[in-house]
């Protein structure tokens, strides 16, 4: 993660889908215990992030930041795309 003076929380995911304009689907996997069983398992959710330039691909890794709002459910922008994906 980047260090910066804000606050705002940064999160790194692989993006999902980017047919839409200047948006995409990031998924965010972390990987935390279970309350009970103590194993750890795999827990996933789906941010909408703001892409100005339409860069981000399929499958790309990218960093996104936190943001205010900017539409009804984009609250994310992306801030660098940390790797290129190779889906064909």
């Amino acid at each position: 993660m980047m260090t910066t003076n804000s606050n705002r929380k940064q999160l790194t995911g692989i993006v999902q889908a980017s047919k839409m304009d200047k948006t995409t689907v990031v998924k965010v996997s972390i990987k935390k215990p279970h309350p009970v069983y103590k194993k750890y398992v795999f827990t996933s959710k789906k941010y909408y992030a703001h892409d100005p330039g339409n860069k981000c691909k399929e499958g790309d890794k990218v960093l996104i930041t936190e943001s205010k709002p900017l539409s009804k459910m984009k609250r994310w922008r992306v801030t660098s795309i940390l790797e290129k994906g190779n889906i064909l």
